[in-house]
């Protein structure tokens, strides 16, 4: 600094011009852009080429209103097709929307492995392994989507090529064993499956769930060698889930059924989104705590996939989560005993109103006679019991 730049007035001089890389990356890449708060069919996405994932590959980047640290890419493949050799060191949790092809995977020491996916087939790529798609069919185009970690990784080391071309290999993660991908899954207390590889969730065995209510059935998910969470439920026709309340960055996928979801910050007005097969949507639409609520008013069971990222039963984010129950979350306690979850019988009575409103719609009777007072439809699931065992003992 010499004594001109010493002398300069700094109300008179130009402001520092912040800089989100994720975005900045997001437009060069040349892709299609999908925002909004949710998408009603990502089989219909419209696609357009996507340079970086390899010559004649279609995508999208999707970044809806309730993301953050999080995104989605479409990836449509055409027959015969493949993607290009490609690594980083963003997590991505991949759902095969439809088509059926093979992916291999190796690092820059070790031989390649490949395995088989169609449609209904989840997993998570090895951070930073080497991977290639690869289109089985000679006659129907294949599709994916991800939910990734790369915008909050961008953000956080404002370097491109630190994420993209970095040739650290994580050997603690993935050593290229060759049952990788094909290991039995191991079942924890909890319905918590270790995996890195589902061939169909659709066949993923579920189990009980009364403290979220409506009916449910429920498995979760550590994958990626415990560095993402992820989990499946499942509920009856003519019932709805509990109201809970967390951050918007929960990714749901439904795999079968109709319904929709509201979704609310504080006070401001619900948030409605329809849903079907097909449809994915946030569990809220911009910062902050959101309650949000699923309800089924098809005729058959309603099933849903979500994808998380920076959540892990295996490794604690923050010291406070360290002595956490890995058993027992704190989003299906009562907010009356610490917890995030809105039980029945303290919803507004208008959420109710609107469920039965919905089903006399479609001519399907409600459900929850059970678990709401103020139900006038019938029997159906149990309510939920007030006490649950983790691993620390009784939680009343």
């Amino acid at each position: 600094m010499n004594d001109t730049t010493a002398k300069l007035d700094p109300e008179k001089q130009p402001a520092l011009v912040r800089v989100d890389m994720y975005q900045e990356w997001r437009k060069r890449e040349g892709a299609p852009l999908v925002g909004g708060v949710y998408i009603k069919d990502m089989k219909a996405v419209e696609v357009g080429p996507w340079p970086s994932k390899g010559d004649g590959v279609k995508g999208a980047l999707c970044y809806l209103d309730g993301d953050d640290e999080g995104d989605e890419h479409i990836v449509e493949l055409s027959p015969g097709g493949s993607t290009a050799p490609l690594r980083h060191m963003y997590t991505e949790a991949i759902y095969v929307v439809s088509g059926h092809g093979s992916t291999s995977v190796w690092r820059d020491k070790g031989a390649k492995q490949t395995f088989e996916w169609g449609p209904g087939s989840y997993f998570v790529l090895p951070t930073n392994a080497w991977h290639q798609f690869f289109n089985a069919s000679l006659s129907r185009s294949a599709r994916w989507f991800s939910v990734t970690d790369l915008p909050g990784l961008l953000r956080q080391w404002a370097s491109e090529d630190f994420i993209f071309n970095n040739p650290y290999d994580f050997t603690d993660r993935y050593r290229g064993e060759p049952d990788h991908f094909s290991a039995e899954a191991k079942l924890y207390r909890g319905r918590v499956w270790e995996t890195n590889f589902i061939p169909d969730i659709k066949k993923l065995p579920l189990y009980e769930w009364k403290s979220r209510g409506g009916g449910g059935t429920n498995a979760f998910m550590v994958m990626g060698a415990g560095m993402m969470e992820s989990h499946v439920s499942r509920f009856e026709s003519g019932h709805y889930k509990k109201g809970h309340r967390h951050g918007p960055g929960a990714h749901l996928y439904i795999t079968e059924g109709e319904g929709f979801v509201l979704t609310q910050r504080g006070n401001e007005p619900r948030i409605r989104c329809d849903w079907q097969e097909g449809s994915l949507y946030l569990s809220g639409a911009g910062e902050g705590q959101w309650l949000h609520q699923h309800f089924n008013v098809g005729a058959t069971p309603a099933t849903y996939l979500v994808l998380n990222q920076g959540l892990s039963r295996k490794y604690a984010v923050n010291r406070w989560q360290a002595n956490l129950s890995t058993v027992l979350r704190s989003g299906e306690v009562s907010g009356k005993k610490g917890g995030y979850q809105t039980e029945y019988e303290d919803e507004d009575p208008e959420i109710h109103r609107i469920f039965e409103e919905e089903l006399r719609k479609r001519g399907i009777t409600c459900r929850m006679k059970k678990m709401v007072p103020w139900c006038t439809g019938e029997p159906g699931a149990e309510a939920a019991k007030a006490t649950f065992l983790d691993e620390h003992g009784l939680v009343e």
